[in-house]
């Protein structure tokens, strides 16, 4: 298709179609010698005669008939690419790519989904899930369209939107590990603690929280679920540190003791796009539902503050 000049193409079915130049061009509201310029620069460009003349009519060579047959398919995907695209210029809901942790994904997104579909039955939404380096790179690579990532989280041409402040608990089974009504770090520090492992944000949060309480934690097993961790705390295998949405379901509470940590313990969650991002109203209604996480998720976390945008290349402290 590189240099492919459809009008060109155009030109040269209508011909066909209508077995003459003369007729073509009065079809298209053109002269018959620029039909004829058209059908000329298309045959150089491919480098193959197109037409000949039996007779009075202009027929389609061998290689002007494989044309032919891919002009329709050409024509039929042009066709649709406009219909797509439409949708945009019109105000309609278009397609939302979203990158988030698979915490989020678990726990906060179904309900927001849940309005958001309700609302905008046509809206196409695709979740991505990865630590928040991949979401922001995704983001910055236009991959994704936004992200909703732990802070800390910069780059160049973003805007970071912080959302709010994630609560994090200790968690342990009925039967199981016992712990006392606030646990702090020096108590955790003597006991089997199943982590998350090393590298995603929520690890890193979970260990400056014991470093500041002058401990240093040795986990007995660490795992990337928060599923996975849960089923084994369950299973009486140790105790761990999860978020608390990721705890707050009836069916949780029944199999697992939920404990405050002390001092509190959160991380803070924001809103990355970019900044020259073309916002449609499916991901105008996508950003407007995920700010309305800090009300929602009030109960298991704190609002965070409002603050500008992140200029490019400064971290969240």
């Amino acid at each position: 298709m590189r240099g492919l000049n459809l009008d060109h193409v155009n030109a040269f079915t209508e011909v066909v179609r209508l077995g003459s130049f003369s007729a073509a061009a009065s079809h298209l509201n053109l002269t018959q010698p620029a039909i004829s310029q058209q059908i000329g620069q298309l045959e150089k460009r491919l480098g193959v005669r197109l037409l000949e003349r039996l007779g009075r009519r202009a027929m389609p060579t061998a290689a002007g008939s494989e044309l032919l047959d891919h002009a329709a398919r050409i024509d039929g995907a042009v066709a649709s690419l406009l219909e797509a695209l439409a949708r945009f210029g019109s105000g309609e809901v278009g397609r939302v790519r979203l990158g988030t942790g698979a915490t989020a994904a678990i726990f906060r997104l179904p309900p927001l989904l849940r309005d958001l579909r309700r609302r905008l039955p046509e809206l196409e939404i695709t979740i991505a899930t990865g630590n928040t380096s991949d979401i922001v790179k995704g983001v910055q690579d236009n991959a994704l369209d936004i992200g909703l990532v732990t802070l800390p989280a910069s780059g160049r041409g973003l805007d970071v939107t912080p959302l709010l402040d994630d609560e994090f608990v200790a968690v342990t089974a009925r039967d199981g590990v016992a712990l006392p009504r606030r646990v702090t770090p020096a108590i955790l520090a003597r006991l089997p603690v199943i982590m998350f492992e090393p590298g995603g944000h929520t690890r890193v949060v979970a260990d400056q929280w014991f470093f500041q309480g002058g401990v240093e934690l040795k986990p007995k097993m660490a795992l990337g679920s928060v599923e996975a961790i849960k089923r084994l705390v369950e299973a009486g295998l140790g105790c761990a540190i999860l978020p608390a949405v990721a705890v707050r379901e009836a069916a949780d509470r029944a199999n697992l003791v939920v404990r405050p940590l002390s001092p509190r313990l959160y991380r803070k969650l924001a809103i990355v796009i970019r900044r020259d991002k073309v916002l449609h109203l499916g991901l105008r209604e996508t950003i407007r539902a995920l700010k309305s996480l800090n009300r929602k998720g009030a109960g298991s976390g704190r609002l965070a503050g409002r603050q500008k945008s992140r200029s490019p290349g400064e971290q969240t402290k």
